[in-house]
């Protein structure tokens, strides 16, 4: 068996991570006439049955050089395999592998002896076989070593700097209503400030954990990774073939490491700041306090109106029209043209806005805000208030309540028919609060952070719908 069919001719590329990420898709499987791989000492090799880029073996650019440092106690069970050359019954050398005992044999054995009849392989077809299984799985470790380098320096390292951003944002909108009611909730603050700082160590700790635990699994896959390919380029193919077992297990316990992902864990829940005894008495002293906010008085805009509707001369009261009062309107495009629906003036985008509806005449309605790029043409949900993501409404038909947005529905349950609906729009800390003006009570909460000027926005199946003044 000739020299060229015992060595693997290698030739080392001096690449990068910088280059990976710029020159290789970590998603793109590598082409079968690019099989690239780690080399000992970060570099890359090619290997291709005893041929280097088109060459022949016996005029390598550079062969990978015995290393004289082995790799743990694997490199040395390698080595001691390679000895046993010899048929322990024929004593003749083991050039051939019998794939139906998996072992190696010789050719007295597959002629008269043991495996007579079995499917048998030269020795270096097989040791071939075997190198080009260990060169995919170590392009296997190479990618996912990068994916796992990517996920602990972008990640999570943006991950930590989200945490600090929300955790301020959170500690802001909490000290800015306790501010509003100081006096009867400095318990309740210094309790919602608690909260937010075990959130915040909770997300941190996982950031941590999650980063130790991909750090040590990087370095146990590099440490895989670098003895694999010290026995792909320093054993022969006797010593390769014959510890197929051993590789098998260290590739076996290296694929185990898993994939990272990113979690909701490793976000802070927004939710740890809400407090409804902060957010009932916050909204009361805006509405009832002392230092009251004076109610909006939006009134709707005539070319937004749709021609299912008609509007009071005093612009404060839309009226749904049986089909044989209806007519044709001049064309705006501004106007709804399929839904029910009216917009109204000015528009909201800063400051704190109130306003209230009169809907007990009403048995279907929808009452709330949608940014003025709202589709307003055709009967698809772009243009329908509540199932898109450019409104929010409170909702009733058939006597049930809900509040709707993007096309999901939360049911809201009332003691009795709502006569008035008011609405609360505090821009500062991007909260709409649907409440009943009767009892003062909140019908449902919506934070958002809204990036576009809000209207007012109403529509009306049935009877009539007015803004109080």
């Amino acid at each position: 068996m000739s020299t060229g069919h015992k060595l693997c001719e290698l030739t080392t590329v001096s690449l990068n991570v910088n280059d990976l990420e710029t020159n290789f898709q970590l998603d793109d499987p590598p082409k079968p006439q690019d099989r690239v791989n780690v080399c000992e000492g970060g570099g890359l090799f090619l290997h291709s049955n005893g041929t280097v880029n088109g060459e022949s073996s016996t005029k390598p650019e550079r062969k990978c050089e015995k290393s004289e440092n082995h790799v743990g106690s694997g490199t040395d069970s390698l080595s001691a395999a390679g000895r046993a050359k010899l048929c322990p019954v024929h004593e003749r050398e083991l050039q051939l592998y019998c794939s139906t005992e998996g072992r190696l044999t010789c050719s007295k054995c597959v002629s008269d002896g043991s495996c007579q009849g079995h499917k048998v392989t030269e020795l270096v077809t097989r040791a071939t076989v075997v190198r080009n299984q260990l060169v995919d799985v170590c392009e296997k470790m190479q990618l996912q070593a990068l994916r796992i380098e990517r996920f602990i320096d972008r990640t999570l390292t943006a991950r930590e700097k989200a945490v600090q951003t929300d955790a301020n944002s959170a500690r802001e909108r909490v000290l800015a209503q306790v501010n509003v009611v100081r006096d009867a909730l400095e318990e309740e603050e210094q309790r919602l400030l608690e909260a937010i700082q075990r959130e915040e160590e909770r997300v941190e700790q996982c950031l941590l954990t999650q980063r130790a635990h991909w750090t040590h699994t990087l370095e146990k896959l590099t440490h895989t990774r670098t003895s694999l390919v010290h026995t792909l380029t320093h054993s022969t193919d006797t010593m390769i073939v014959s510890s197929n077992e051993e590789i098998n297990d260290r590739i076996e316990d290296a694929e185990g490491a898993g994939e990272p992902r990113d979690t909701e864990q490793l976000t802070l829940n927004r939710g740890c700041s809400d407090s409804k005894l902060m957010l009932g008495l916050w909204a009361s002293a805006l509405l009832l306090g002392s230092c009251a906010h004076r109610l909006t008085t939006p009134h709707f805009e005539a070319q937004t109106v749709s021609p299912l509707l008609s509007l009071s001369s005093d612009q404060c009261t839309l009226t749904f029209l049986p089909k044989r009062q209806r007519q044709s309107p001049p064309y705006d495009p501004a106007r709804f043209d399929s839904w029910p629906n009216a917009l109204c003036s000015p528009p909201m985008s800063s400051g704190t806005h109130s306003w209230v509806l009169d809907v007990g005449m009403s048995a279907a309605f929808k009452v709330g805000v949608c940014y003025s790029s709202i589709e307003r043409k055709g009967s698809g949900n772009a243009s329908r208030l509540g199932y898109n993501k450019k409104s929010w409404v409170l909702s009733h038909y058939d006597g049930d309540l809900s509040f709707c947005h993007d096309g999901c529905n939360v049911g809201i349950t009332v003691a009795k028919k709502l006569k008035r609906v008011g609405l609360l729009l505090d821009w500062p800390s991007q909260t709409l609060l649907f409440y009943d003006p009767e009892s003062m009570s909140v019908l449902h909460v919506v934070r958002h952070a809204f990036s576009e000027p809000l209207l007012a926005a109403c529509a009306v199946a049935d009877q009539s719908v007015s803004i109080v003044h």
